[in-house]
């Protein structure tokens, strides 16, 4: 494999840090809202009907959405196999909360209405509103601790430990960071149901979806208020080597540094491009659900999502996962990648493979769209959930 040699180290390292966000932007704007609708599901819907039309205006793309989600675990045990070791050996039992979560979802889909009875259906509502509750929550959480700091350290031969627990996550900036999550894919499903739905189910849904976006504007930036002035960041200390060997353990860093985070922004001010889309991305998405502008609100909403993620990974790079109780240990772009000619082998397959599948999915939007009503539903009970 001599082609591998025309992408530089460091260059390669740079394209997955960036394709990593591109992955995880495309599973939060694409599954984000049908967790979004799964958390409206008891409010906008009020009889089994109305229940039925929210269910069924995810049920064709939701399975598909969730590929974003097997691409990104997947390219970052690829990619980068130290984070991936330390995030889901830390953060187990919040991935089992999620995974519980994830596997409930088509379960209760498929066995919702294999019976007649307000009872049976009532409980996988109950399962379906978890199902998009607990993964929302979880993932807003985990991602208020990476910022702050994951409490793991590496021994010279590069064993991990791991020094938190499950309820240690769950502190107020973490917790902060759950509800942003929350009201963000709340937004996010009811710009969905406005779209897809119609009459007193999508007049509920843009109702929900309004206060889901004030909150989302609120919570965003109060977050980055303690950002900034009580939480900290980190910053490397140590000349950088960008083409050096993955080990962690050769660089200095600073922990706890206040304005660490905002740091590329003042450096590079077109990074401000991302908190900007979040904020503005909310207030379209705001003005959209009052005005009734279908597209223009799902759009504006998407474009908060993906703001909101980016903005993670610009205020923290170099960073992946910075450690709490041994900062010099912390997981960087630079130092805990997996090899040259691996993320270029990867690199051709992405190249390959992407493409096709954002083709299929914009395919099957296609086919698929138009709206869900309660006619459609009453008339084909054989072919709806």
């Amino acid at each position: 494999m001599i082609l591998h040699l025309l992408v530089d180290y460091d260059t390669l390292r740079l394209i997955w840090w960036a394709l990593i966000g591109v992955l995880l932007v495309g599973y939060a704007v694409t599954d984000g809202f049908d967790l979004g609708v799964g958390m409206l599901l008891p409010l906008a819907g009020r009889d089994d009907v109305e229940r039925r039309v929210v269910i069924n205006s995810i049920g064709p793309v939701w399975e598909g959405n969730q590929v974003w989600l097997i691409l990104g675990g997947g390219a970052i045990f690829a990619a980068w196999p130290q984070v991936y070791a330390v995030a889901f050996s830390g953060f187990y039992l919040a991935m089992l909360a999620i995974l519980v979560g994830l596997i409930l979802r088509p379960v209760a889909f498929k066995f919702r209405s294999k019976r007649d009875d307000p009872r049976w259906r009532a409980r996988w509502d109950g399962v379906l509103f978890f199902s998009g509750f607990v993964p929302a929550l979880i993932f807003g959480v985990a991602v208020g601790n990476v910022l702050q700091g994951v409490p793991f350290r590496l021994a010279p031969d590069m064993r991990t430990f791991y020094d938190g627990s499950f309820l240690g996550l769950l502190n107020p900036f973490g917790l902060l960071c759950g509800l942003l999550s929350i009201a963000m894919l709340v937004m996010h499903g009811s710009a969905w149901l406005q779209l897809k739905t119609q009459g007193l189910v999508a007049q509920r849904a843009r109702r929900y979806g309004t206060v889901a976006a004030l909150l989302t504007i609120v919570l965003y930036a109060l977050a980055g208020v303690l950002l900034w002035s009580y939480v900290g960041g980190y910053r490397i200390t140590s000349a950088i080597d960008m083409v050096g060997p993955s080990n962690p353990l050769l660089k200095t860093v600073q922990a706890h540094d206040p304005g660490a985070w905002f740091a590329n922004y003042m450096a590079h001010t077109w990074t401000l491009a991302a908190p900007a889309a979040g904020f503005v991305g909310a207030l379209g998405a705001l003005l959209g659900l009052r005005l009734r502008r279908e597209i223009f609100t799902l759009l504006c909403s998407a474009l908060s999502v993906a703001g909101i993620v980016l903005s993670v990974g610009a205020s923290m790079f170099p960073f992946l996962l910075p450690s709490s109780v041994d900062p010099h240990a912390s997981l960087t772009v630079w130092d805990s990648s997996s090899s040259h000619l691996t993320l270029f082998i990867m690199l051709v397959v992405t190249v390959i493979f992407v493409p096709i599948i954002v083709a299929y999915t914009a395919w099957v939007y296609h086919v698929l769209w138009g709206k869900v009503d309660e006619q459609s539903i009453r008339s084909e009970s054989g072919h709806a959930y």
